[in-house]
Parts: structure tokens; sequence; C-alpha cells
């Protein structure tokens, strides 16, 4: 019994000490954890004190839960007077506030829609497992039309108005299509490839055109390509983008150079189901343009069109952010309004 009194007593003066020394909530906390807590030394002291004989209790006992009291005591009212401090020390420091100083806004960094929108469509295509691919935007003729079908007399170069360089053959790519020649030539099928990029048409600005814009061209290079890969393809990834798994598609003919046959693809309007403004009341709504390589594409970069085939599609990126975001000017995307490009933050 005396022993455990001694120890009481030690405890009692540790204490007395370390309350001494307490001038922060965060010392006045490490002593309640260290004397009061559920492991600390008052709780072994009650351990010490079950072991004892019931007389022994009866005389230990009470002077136990007296230190233990007083312990408690001592530490809620340290606590009151640190809490006191610190509200009288908040007063002082707003005594001196100036409702009317003025405080420049902070301005947040944030993703521009560009750069979302693209990493939305890189997301879901390498999670179907195409590689991200990029290329050049200053390029040769060959690269950006002969390689693709389009020999220098072909009609389809008047829809594309070419911003040409005072370098011969030198040109600001139409479309990011030259991506695919360039890596077709250094790699062998089978591959899948998505090429993002700026391309550059010789277009008057408005609303819904620009000089320059961004395009996304998904390239599927392999053997028994058909298709059915290309229109599956498709709706997987427009399911995606728009968040919308009853999405359905639409395919017409259509003209390319580079692919054959050549369709295009609406989809059914992801805001409706009996009509609105943004499928102009026909719940469709023209979206890419696509196709089976062209074998002449395939033969331009030294694969086998016998033995291999593929599809590709081509998407403006503007046009999916447009529809998706609810945007109605494509000017928009190159300007500095912070009101909307705050919106993406």
């Amino acid at each position: 019994m005396q022993k455990l009194e001694e120890q009481i007593a030690a405890i009692e003066q540790s204490f007395s000490d370390a309350m001494a020394a307490v001038s922060s909530a965060e010392q006045l906390e490490n002593v309640r954890i260290e004397f009061l807590g559920r492991n600390g030394l008052i709780a072994g002291l009650t351990d010490q004190l079950k072991q004892l004989p019931v007389e022994q209790k009866r005389t230990v006992g009470p002077y136990l839960q007296k230190f233990k009291a007083a312990a408690q005591q001592a530490h809620d009212e340290k606590k009151q007077e640190l809490d006191r401090q610190a509200s009288r020390a908040a007063d002082e420091q707003n005594k001196y506030f100036d409702v009317t100083a003025y405080r420049a806004p902070k301005f947040g960094g944030g993703l521009h829609i560009y750069t979302r929108v693209i990493d939305d469509l890189t997301r879901i295509f390498i999670g179907m497992g195409y590689d991200i691919v990029d290329g050049p935007e200053v390029d040769t003729d060959f690269y950006n039309f002969e390689a693709l079908n389009i020999p220098p007399d072909h009609p389809a170069r008047d829809m594309q108005d070419t911003f040409w360089l005072t370098q011969p053959g030198m040109l600001l790519r139409t479309h990011t299509s030259n991506v695919q020649i360039h890596y077709m030539e250094k790699n062998e099928p089978p591959f899948a490839l998505f090429s993002p990029g700026r391309v550059y048409r010789h277009e008057q600005t408005d609303a819904t055109h620009d000089f320059m814009f961004t395009q996304g061209e998904p390239l599927l290079v392999g053997r028994g390509i058909s298709m059915a890969n290309l229109l599956a393809t498709a709706q997987t990834f427009l399911r995606a983008f728009f968040e919308k798994s009853d999405l359905a598609i639409r395919v017409r003919p259509g003209y390319f150079p580079f692919v054959e046959p050549g369709v295009e693809i609406d989809m059914s309007c992801p805001f409706c189901t009996a009509g609105c403004s943004v499928c102009k009341q026909t719940r469709w709504i023209e979206l890419l343009g696509a196709g089976m390589v062209h074998p002449n594409v395939l033969r331009a970069v030294g694969i086998d069109p016998e033995v291999y085939s593929g599809f590709a599609m081509g998407m403006g990126i503007e046009r999916l952010a447009m529809i998706k975001y609810g945007i109605n000017d494509v000017r928009l995307f190159h300007s500095n309004k912070l009101a909307f490009l705050q919106q993406f933050r």
C-alpha cells in the first residue's frame, strides 16, 4: 500500500509541474493524454488499485479518487483560461480590422475547355486500347494530301481552303490525318491510335466557323477490320463522352477521298426524345465523318491492303464541346472572356 501511495504522490507532483508549464492548447492536450487519458498514468494507478486487498483499497482508493478529481478540475480550469486568452487575442486583432478596406479578388486557375474535352476523349480511347499520337502542324503536301488519296488535281482540295507557306510544298495542316500517315510509315499493323490537335483552314470566322480549330481522329488497322468495328467504336465512344448508355447512332453514305466506303454518323439527341433546339426538332445530330481506310492510303505507306484493313473517323472537338456544354459560339474557345472560361474550372 505504501508503494502505491508513493506512486500517487509522485504522479501528483509530476502533474502539477506539467500543468505549471502549459501555455497553449496543444500542450494542455498532451498533458491530458499523459495523465488523464484512457491509457494515462492515472488509469494505470487505478489498475494497480484493483489488485490490492479490500482493507488497503478503503485507504488508498479515496486518496486516488481525490487526486483524479483534482487533476480533472485543474485541467478544465486551465482549458477555460486558455480559451479566454484566445478570445481576448482575437478581439484585440479584430479591433483594428477595417471593413471598408479593398482586397483584390483571387482568381484561381483551371483547365481550359479544350484541355478538359481532349482529356475526356483521350481517357475514353485509351480505355479502348488506343495510343495517343501527336504530329506536326506544319507539314508537306504529301502527308496532308497526296498520301491521303488527294492528288494535286483532286476536287476535294477545294473543300479545304489551305494556308500555304512561302516555302514550296509546305502548308498548315488542314486535318490531323497527316499524323496517321507519319505513324503508319514507321509502324507495322496492327495498331490503334487517336490523334487530337489543332488544324487550320482559310475560312471566314463566325459563330460556327474559325480559321483554327481542333480535330480528333481515331484510326484502327489490322487483319479483318470491318465496318462493324467502326460502328461499334463510334457508338461506344459517343455513349461514354455524352454519358448516355442508351445513345443510338444513325449511318448515312458519305464521301471522303481517304476512305471507301465513307459514311456520315449521326447520334440520337442526348437531350430529348421528341425533338429540341439542339437537334433542330429532328432527334438526330450530325457528328462524325468516317469510313474504311482507302486501299490507296494503305499502299502509300507500304501496307498491303490485301492483308490489312482499317477504319478511320474524324470529329470536331469544338462541336463535341458545344453540344455537350451548350456553347453557342465557337469564337468563345479562343477568347479571353473570364465569364466563359471560369465555367470549366
